[in-house]
């Protein structure tokens, strides 16, 4: 990943998941909580693409994770945000940006019910029964209704932030810079336009000296 995208992920991962624990998680809603880190990780996850999305979810889970007060096993929020934000970022076009509203809210959505059966079935795995005594249609229903209310209050500003920092005009203009030694380079070694030139310019050179070499010979037959 590049440096700028790291130096705007990690403080906005950190400021997310510090409301999630001091504010969202207080609120003792019914069902489930809103999951503020899930939705900050699909707003970079639509702009850096499925790697950038992957590895930025993997260090969100890990950090949910270690994070107190955690009370499962270490990993398994990383797991899920790992490929939640690996397949949102599928989604991002390979040339331009996301335009359309309706593709990030249906993301939401199934990202906020695929993590919560992922979440669930990671814990199974584990020896972790919790959903059971919850109920499972609760927190999916309530996961993602209160993501998608959520969501336009938060995904929308993550993805600006995402894309004014990605936009680095440093970058731009040094390989702007480049480029004219990059081409230059290319046309002395790959096209040989600037060998051939050279060629031309000797066999001129040899062919003026051979003129001026024979008309001294006819001066001195002359004399």
């Amino acid at each position: 990943m590049r440096v700028n995208r790291i130096l705007l992920s990690v403080p906005l991962v950190v400021v997310a998941l510090v409301i999630q624990v001091s504010v969202l998680a207080r609120l003792h809603l019914p069902g489930a909580v809103p999951d503020l880190l899930l939705l900050t990780v699909l707003g970079l996850a639509m702009v850096y693409g499925h790697v950038g999305g992957a590895l930025i979810g993997f260090g969100a889970g890990l950090l949910a994770d270690l994070a107190p007060p955690a009370d499962h096993a270490a990993g398994r929020y990383a797991l899920v945000l790992c490929v939640i934000g690996y397949l949102a970022g599928l989604i991002k076009p390979e040339s331009g940006q996301i335009k359309s509203a309706t593709g990030p809210m249906v993301v939401v959505v199934g990202a906020a019910i695929g993590s919560t059966l992922l979440y669930a079935g990671v814990g199974a795995l584990v020896g972790d029964t919790a959903a059971r005594h919850v109920g499972l249609t609760g927190l999916l229903f309530t996961a993602g209704l209160y993501d998608l209310l959520l969501a336009p209050f938060v995904v929308p500003a993550i993805m600006f932030l995402a894309r004014r920092a990605d936009n680095d005009p440093l970058a731009e203009t040094n390989s702007a810079a480049k480029s004219p030694n990059i081409s230059s380079g290319w046309l002395s070694s790959g096209t040989g336009l600037r060998i051939g030139g050279q060629r031309n310019g000797l066999k001129l050179k040899a062919a003026r000296s051979r003129g001026a070499r024979a008309g001294r010979i006819k001066g001195v037959k002359r004399l």
